[in-house]
């Protein structure tokens, strides 16, 4: 396996976009202090050995705008995307209090104001919590409706010059097809950003893999419900499939 960790005088930063799915057990919703408790202490952790992280969460494991606005003819699309990214801002809290009741220290950001709560999202501020240790918890996505929260990962990976932006998901990488549909679909080590977007492969939306693809981002995909991978992927270990140019 491959190591991407850094020397000691420029320590590693990586931005982790997790979905909802990560705060509750597989097929359930809402929120599960197990499985929160079991991603901070690996993100707690990492954080020890000097990487420098920065979490951007999902909101699906109680609210995805999309669907409830489908499901919902009175409610505008613009309103229930704000409500998914008001979700956002809930798992943000939870995980804020399991890092730092393992005393660890975070500040929760968010791209929507909600000051009794949270710091509002500053680029410069942000930054300078990374270099003080502190592990920053981005909610609200963008802060504006129709982004994806995939989009606000690699937007605030390359505003916050990050060496690698992680897309935690329940498979092992990214595959031709589902994997969970399909036992035939075909495991990709490596992917060029072109193959992502030219086999329309849905590891994270178009826009997001474009963002990367223009700036030189490396992504990685690899699946955190695997004992210990997420640890290895926060200090660099090459596991999943790396998205990069070629």
């Amino acid at each position: 396996m491959t190591n991407l960790s850094h020397s000691s005088d420029k320590p590693r930063r990586v931005v982790l976009k997790i979905s909802g799915e990560g705060f509750c057990p597989a097929h359930e919703r809402g929120i599960s202090m197990d499985a929160m408790s079991r991603l901070a202490e690996q993100v707690a952790r990492s954080a020890q050995t000097g990487v420098q992280i920065a979490i951007i969460m999902g909101g699906g494991n109680i609210l995805r705008g999309g669907q409830f606005k489908a499901a919902n003819n009175a409610i505008q699309e613009a309103t229930a995307h704000y409500m998914g990214m008001l979700a956002t801002v809930i798992n943000g809290l939870a995980l804020q209090d399991a890092i730092e009741n393992l005393g660890a220290s975070t500040r929760l950001m968010t791209a929507l104001h909600i000051d009794t709560v949270a710091e509002p999202y500053i680029r410069r501020k942000a930054i300078r919590h990374l270099e003080k240790g502190r592990i920053i918890l981005l909610a609200g996505g963008t802060g504006s409706p129709y982004v994806t929260t995939d989009t606000a990962a690699a937007q605030r990976a390359l505003e916050l010059q990050a060496d690698e932006l992680l897309k935690a998901t329940k498979v092992d990488g990214v595959y031709s097809d589902d994997p969970e549909k399909n036992p035939h679909a075909v495991f990709y080590n490596e992917l060029s950003y072109a193959d992502v977007l030219r086999q329309n492969l849905r590891v994270m939306d178009q826009e997001a893999i474009a963002k990367c693809k223009d700036h030189g981002m490396p992504i990685m995909v690899f699946n955190f419900r695997k004992e210990g991978n997420l640890e290895r992927a926060l200090s660099g270990e090459r596991i999943g499939t790396a998205i990069k140019a070629v």
